[in-house]
């Protein structure tokens, strides 16, 4: 094939004349090339460059008292709903308080919130079944946990870059901090 070409290339002016050569005259590897350890002379070192620099707003609960978290450096006092860039108090006193209405708050949030992770105090506590299918309805994926496990879960989500949101009660029968 190559002698045919090299016959035709004075006949059609040498574009396939170049079709002969070696692709790469400076000794670099080549498809059939394998690499052996001299080899890495030939390329830089490896660089990485991030694109996105680890954000230093991202919420996390670093303990927590029978009355207080402390989420980012700051104490909270009370049941709170914790936000991708917000902290708030949450007008709940236990369980049985968690209600349609006062989920709504993470409804209505733009970025739209992925996950509600509920912390219900020292033990696990069903929160009633109509408002899990209501937040369910609005695209909302709701776990309930009890607050040390819901702490842990919400700190794992935010890492994971996922948008996440809690609805945290204090355990009432923790003495020491987390």
């Amino acid at each position: 094939m190559a002698g045919s070409l090299r016959l035709l290339s004075p006949l059609l002016g040498g574009r396939f004349a170049a079709a002969t050569k070696p692709l790469y005259s400076s000794g670099q590897p080549q498809r059939g090339h394998r690499l052996t350890p001299s080899d890495d002379e030939l390329y830089q070192k490896t660089t990485i460059s991030r694109l996105e620099k680890e954000s230093e707003d991202i919420m996390f609960i670093e303990g927590y008292t029978n009355r207080s978290f402390t989420i980012n450096g700051n104490r909270v006092i009370g049941p709170c709903a914790v936000l991708p860039r917000a902290i708030l108090q949450w007008n709940v006193g236990t369980h049985k308080d968690i209600t349609a209405e006062s989920l709504t708050l993470f409804r209505l949030l733009e970025p739209r919130i992925e996950i509600v992770v509920l912390g219900t105090g020292s033990k696990l506590e069903r929160v009633d079944p109509a408002v899990l299918k209501l937040m369910r309805q609005c695209g909302l994926a709701v776990e309930v946990q009890d607050t040390p496990n819901a702490c842990a879960t919400f700190n794992f989500l935010t890492s994971e870059r996922r948008v996440a949101a809690a609805g945290l009660i204090p355990p009432p029968d923790t003495g020491a901090a987390w």
